[in-house]
């Protein structure tokens, strides 16, 4: 690529040592920003020209943006997050990091703090990875906001047809084993559902794995449900087309990747109506459901895995409408062609404004 400059600072040394705590609260953020600005204001007094800004990241509703104010059209995001944990489940998230517990000052920060409310209310346009993210803003008054996932997909594989598959009816969920995220909920849900020809595979790695496994172990569950740890990328598409349904109960996911992920592989979904899962799917390739308590949930999750395992039929048109979403809502290409639409629009916005 041509015509690009690159301007990057080193992050302060020993700021990066804690994963998890970094990952949240990115210390190195602070001289960034006042780097950032600092660049940005000398470049304008030096005469350069912007047409301009766009800060994709951090996607966390946190961070300032050190374009703010400064005369330039700014584009925001995509930006995501600060969903709160459903009273019914606080109890079961315990044992997280105490650090965790900071993301309950995203709601008062976007409230009352003046740098934070500046970016938002200055920005031209807004994009939030998921609808709710318009319900996070809800007090901050913008001037443009659209959704826009984070993520996308470069191109999707042939469609997938399922209507010969014998049974057991086979179930995938993909993901981190946080409790957030639902395995266990998945797994409590197994134990409704006995009199079904249905196996599960859960594939992926964290710190719920023991909880996993001891629910598996008490249910007696061994033989319908497998736990396949961490695989690599690479391996994924033959999980997913060895599958008939994926379930993903995540009840404060703020994206939708692994949701467009499934829906690549003609999967019909059940996932909680909340976050980005809810957001990515349509009704008509999901069952979304509410989300109350864990009891509640488990029951609910086996209700959509009995209905979509006894009609094959309702199971293929899900698939099939899934395959057809995905391909008209993530693709990298459709976005690209959005996004050059509302640089467009606000460059033309600012240079009509500037001519009055």
């Amino acid at each position: 690529m041509t015509g690009i400059r690159v301007i990057e600072w080193r992050e302060p040394p020993l700021l990066g040592r804690a994963e998890r705590l970094n990952s949240l609260m990115k210390p190195g953020y602070v001289p960034f920003y006042i780097r950032a600005r600092r660049w940005l204001i000398s470049a304008l007094e030096r005469g350069e020209r912007f047409d301009i800004v766009h800060q994709p990241v951090p996607v966390a509703m946190r961070y300032p943006s050190p374009a703010a104010k400064l005369g330039l059209p700014l584009i925001i995001g995509p930006v995501g997050g600060g969903l709160s944990t459903p009273a019914g489940f606080a109890a079961d998230e315990a044992s997280s990091p105490w650090f965790m517990k900071l993301r309950h000052l995203d709601r008062m920060r976007l409230r009352w703090d003046p740098l934070l409310r500046a970016s938002f209310q200055s920005a031209d346009c807004v994009l939030g990875i998921a609808s709710y993210v318009r319900e996070q803003l809800a007090g901050v008054p913008l001037q443009r906001f659209e959704v826009m996932s984070e993520t996308g997909l470069d191109g999707i594989p042939a469609p997938i047809d399922r209507s010969a598959r014998p049974n057991p009816v086979k179930l995938i969920y993909v993901g981190r084993l946080v409790r957030t995220k639902g395995a266990r909920d998945i797994i409590r849900s197994m134990n409704l559902i006995r009199d079904l020809p249905v196996e599960l595979d859960i594939v992926g790695e964290g710190p719920e794995r023991s909880e996993c496994e001891r629910l598996i172990a008490e249910l007696h569950l061994g033989d319908r449900v497998r736990l396949h740890g961490w695989r690599r990328k690479e391996e994924l598409p033959e999980l997913y087309r060895k599958a008939d349904i994926f379930v993903f109960p995540s009840y404060r996911e703020p994206g939708g990747n692994v949701a467009l992920e499934a829906m690549a592989f003609s999967l019909p979904l059940i996932v909680v109506d909340r976050g980005g899962p809810g957001s990515a799917v349509s009704s008509g390739c999901a069952i979304k459901l509410q989300v109350t308590t864990p009891d509640a949930l488990a029951i609910d999750i086996a209700a959509a895995i009995r209905k979509l395992t006894v009609d094959q039929d309702l199971r293929n048109r899900m698939g099939a409408a899934a395959y057809a979403h995905v391909g008209q809502t993530a693709l990298w290409s459709a976005k690209l062609d959005r996004m050059d639409a509302i640089y467009a629009d606000l460059i033309n916005a600012s240079q009509r404004a500037g001519a009055l």
